[in-house]
């Protein structure tokens, strides 16, 4: 009996496990709904009770399932102070605690942090090596993108520079680091609107540096990219070839070129 229900609980191979964690899933999002839809004053005041009713359900489901994992688990202690089980553990606590501290129920946001479990069910390890690759991309990047970004922050500083003495403080540009601030703001495209300028020569500066935030958006792309082909290509193996002719379509068990009819004795 136990360790059928371990089984349901901790393997997500099973059907009885799949079930297990796909209810798990639908039960943590739908406490997460419930938190954000009672943070809106107007459906809490309408349905404060219906809310409070579903989260307790809710949370003594959790709370049960947590008391299994650990009757069930070989190593108790250890899955208690693992990651996931501390995770467990602060999805139950925010709604008893909102007995004792008022507002502390908002910590029930913490269940998401459980939604980290989805990667059981979706058997992401197979792309754990294409991570890797992606990482060691970044990795043998990081230098050109650093030179880069402080190509970008020199920019920023003559151009915001610019600014300030184009525009001055009349129009909002009070200081050098505002205007450095302005200019990396619009440079990104992200544009708060908190400051912008007003005279012709400040605009016209203004929209080249938006037309050339597009273009500096592209090259950390373009760096890292060529990295993780490289990387690709390192990974792939290397395909047979004939020595004669260099054609690379051969078939495993050919003995001979079918171009050129070079011998593979030697080559495969």
């Amino acid at each position: 009996m136990k360790q059928k229900i371990h089984n349901i609980i901790f393997k997500a191979d099973t059907r009885g496990g799949l079930t297990f964690d796909l209810v798990l899933l639908l039960l943590i999002i739908l406490s997460v709904i419930l938190v954000m839809l009672e943070s809106i004053d107007s459906l809490n005041i309408k349905y404060e009770q219906w809310f409070e009713k579903a989260e307790w359900i809710i949370t003594s489901l959790f709370l049960a399932e947590y008391i299994l994992r650990i009757w069930v688990s070989r190593k108790p202690f250890k899955y208690i102070f693992s990651t996931l089980g501390i995770i467990d553990f602060l999805s139950v606590t925010p709604m008893f605690l909102s007995v004792l501290l008022v507002g502390s129920n908002v910590l029930l946001a913490l269940r998401a942090l459980r939604l980290l479990r989805v990667f059981r069910l979706l058997k992401l390890a197979r792309y754990i090596n294409e991570s890797d690759k992606l990482v060691a991309s970044l990795k043998a990047s990081r230098v050109k993108i650093s030179v880069f970004l402080l190509a970008v922050l020199i920019l920023c500083i003559v151009l915001g520079t610019i600014m300030y003495l184009v525009e001055g403080a009349d129009n909002g540009f009070t200081s050098i680091p505002k205007s450095v601030y302005w200019c990396i703001v619009t440079m990104t495209t992200v544009g708060f609107g908190d400051i912008a300028p007003v005279t012709p020569l400040g605009q016209f500066i203004a929209a080249l540096i938006m037309i050339l935030g597009y273009g500096i958006l592209a090259v950390p792309t373009g760096i890292v990219s060529a990295e993780y082909v490289q990387q690709t290509k390192e990974d792939e193996p290397k395909k047979p070839s004939c020595t004669s002719c260099g054609t690379k379509k051969i078939v495993k068990e050919a003995e001979y070129c079918y171009v050129c009819g070079q011998a593979f004795e030697n080559e495969k």
